[in-house]
């Protein structure tokens, strides 16, 4: 097979037919095997995803080719997302330490950072944010790369999550991204933020049963909370208010459980951010919002023993 197949192209062509033959799921980044055969083959010999396309005629030494078999067919007979593969991703345009300690970066919260949150933020001022539930680190680290007058803050529980993401700050040269362990709040007492973003764990446990193979390489920490999917998002909104200066403003994901999460809460006045390609499961509430139904969320928060 190594003499068959020469350059760049060939090793993209063929992975792509590897991947659609062996029914993959492309759900880390990618939605297709070509883009997703892409990223293995420029990131494992070490080119960025922007070459321009006359390099795909280059061709590939020996060893390469041998390195590029092996990792097609660990993804084919292990599922493992690429991004481990080659320890790599990309996100808001730019490159993240990618691993099992935590999920392969994947957010439409990429488009909001890149847009300059526009038009929420759009006449207000932000001086420190935060990114919960960071993973990773890749959302708090491009706020404060496209913000540079931004101080940020990254928490996680995980302490296997911080070690990546800490390192991915090193990475980045990011000096003004600050890595808590808490969870939750529960490590940033006193602490006020003018904006939060939070991609949380929202996959309800019967969903991430059903999963494909490749999300179980994946810390199910990162990935389930609870029966509908909202047990962090729930105490996030509850305790967030305290953490929020008084113009301040919450960006949180639920994916999937945006439906359950309007049904628990209808009088919350939910912001749905469009994107693109539309709605995504991503909402905005203001400060003054959640003291508002602060009671409402407390008694619901309650009744679920959260």
């Amino acid at each position: 097979m190594t003499d068959e197949l020469a350059t760049i192209i060939d090793f993209i062509r063929y992975a792509a037919s590897r991947f659609s033959a062996a029914g993959l799921t492309f759900g880390h980044s990618h939605d297709n095997p070509i883009d997703e055969a892409t990223h293995l083959v420029l990131a494992a010999v070490h080119l960025p995803p922007d070459i321009p396309p006359a390099y795909g005629a280059g061709r590939l030494t020996r060893d390469e080719r041998s390195k590029l078999l092996a990792l097609i067919e660990r993804r084919v007979t292990e599922r493992l997302p690429v991004a481990y593969l080659v320890g790599e991703t990309w996100f808001a345009g730019m490159k993240f330490k990618s691993d099992h300690r935590a999920l392969v970066p994947r957010s439409p919260i990429a488009e909001l950072i890149e847009g300059g949150f526009s038009p929420w933020l759009d006449g207000r001022s932000v001086e420190r944010a935060l990114d919960m539930c960071t993973g990773s680190g890749c959302i708090g680290i491009a706020m404060a790369e496209y913000n540079p007058d931004w101080q940020v803050d990254i928490a996680d529980i995980s302490p296997e999550a911080l070690s990546l993401a800490r390192e991915n700050i090193a990475f980045q040269h990011a000096d003004r991204v600050r890595a808590v362990q808490s969870d939750l709040f529960a490590g940033l007492a006193g602490e006020k933020y003018d904006l939060i973003v939070s991609n949380p764990p929202y996959v309800t446990h019967d969903e991430y049963a059903a999963l494909p193979p490749e999300y179980s390489h994946e810390p199910a920490l990162g990935l389930t909370s609870g029966d509908d999917g909202l047990d962090l998002t729930l105490r996030m909104l509850d305790e967030a208010a305290d953490h929020l200066t008084d113009d301040g403003l919450i960006i949180v994901e639920v994916g999937d459980s945006e439906r359950a999460l309007v049904e628990l809460l209808p009088n919350l006045p939910f912001v749905w951010l469009e994107f693109k390609v539309g709605q995504m499961g991503i909402f905005a509430l203001e400060r003054r919002d959640l003291i508002d139904h602060a009671t409402g969320i407390r008694e619901l928060r309650q009744s679920r023993n959260l």
